[in-house]
């Protein structure tokens, strides 16, 4: 088992994990960075990833403990709707089942959100016909709360596509391949940035409940109750979203994109609005930062990614992971990747 801050998987490229307890052992559901050399652009052509691995580990203070690979868990040739770049996944367990939310493109080259069933959680995952109607972009975070109540949270710029889907009048997600902050330009000053997006889910897990609990914007406020700008780059939402609980409040985590910075906004109930409050995790080698944070016998842990196991090439990543402490206000204390 490797130390905090070191790759937990070597013999192949694993990033955006997302990770959850179950039956008292940490399963990881990362995407499966390919090793190529397709040349980087902002629509993200270079991450061209097919497939997803499930890993688990059952001690992560027990330096022998092995990171175990359960094999390949969902292929895109194995979903009838996707061709192509399966990224930043999760996953939820109710009813018995294992409901795994996955992004993809179609054949027209728009992200839309998938959904997959086990009754294991190292798969295999048996895809649904069809995409969750309504669903578009990428990132996917499930969260379920003490009440049972279940939420997909999803959403990220530039090549994730958030920008090209806007609501019409009547509300319908309309893709717009000329909408929105163009890819590498500075974002505009004065407008109000993107928020992640956040639905119920229904009963049965496999889509999104209608009315007032159906697919909206997730508010994301300044210290003083005003709405985040796109022009704030170190603070605004890019991808990436988390949701978890500490202390019966709700922690929203992101990744703010070009900024390269992991940081965090506390509300007081899953639909927001939610306050930024901070960083969590300062620069990685690498471009893109994802991450999830979980408690684990009696500890919380940050997962995360970087480059360095391929030498910076930021699409061969690797998953790692450190401990993450919180102060007796609730701030989360930020984490220095490779030292102060």
């Amino acid at each position: 088992m490797p130390k905090q801050h070191e790759p937990l998987v070597t013999h192949m490229y694993t990033a955006d994990c997302s990770v959850h307890v179950y039956d008292g052992k940490i399963f990881i559901y990362p995407s499966h960075d390919l090793d190529h050399d397709v040349p980087n652009n902002d629509s993200g052509d270079q991450y061209q990833m097919q497939d997803y691995h499930v890993f688990s580990i059952e001690d992560l203070e027990n330096p022998d403990c092995p990171c175990v690979d359960h094999g390949e868990a969902l292929h895109v040739k194995d979903v009838p709707w996707a061709v192509k770049q399966m990224w930043d996944s999760d996953i939820a367990y109710k009813n018995g089942t294992y409901y795994y939310y996955f992004p993809a493109k179609g054949e027209d080259g728009i992200f839309r959100i998938g959904v997959a069933t086990s009754k294991s959680p190292t798969g295999p995952f048996k895809a649904e016909p069809n995409y969750i109607p309504g669903s578009f972009s990428i990132d996917t975070a499930a969260f379920i709360d003490d009440d049972g109540r279940a939420y997909l949270y999803f959403g990220g710029l530039w090549g994730g596509q958030l920008e090209k889907s806007q609501p019409d009048e009547n509300g319908k997600r309309i893709f717009n391949p000329k909408a929105g902050e163009p890819a590498g330009s500075p974002p505009p000053k004065g407008v109000a940035a993107y928020g992640p997006v956040m639905a119920e889910l229904s009963d049965d897990m496999l889509c999104f409940k209608e009315g007032e609990n159906a697919p909206k914007e997730i508010k994301i406020l300044d210290e003083n109750g005003n709405p985040l700008m796109a022009d704030d780059t170190d603070r605004r939402f890019f991808e990436a979203a988390w949701v978890h609980k500490y202390n019966g409040d709700y922690y929203l985590s992101y990744s703010t994109g070009d900024t390269h910075y992991l940081v965090y906004a506390i509300g007081d109930n899953p639909f927001g609005p939610f306050t930024y409050k901070g960083r969590i995790l300062e620069p990685v080698i690498g471009w893109t930062t994802h991450h999830s944070i979980v408690e684990f016998k009696g500890k919380w842990y940050l997962f995360y990614h970087d480059a360095s196991l391929s030498g910076g090439i930021n699409h061969k990543r690797s998953i790692k992971f450190c401990e993450l402490k919180y102060n007796d206000d609730g701030t989360i204390q930020k984490i220095w990747p490779y030292g102060e």
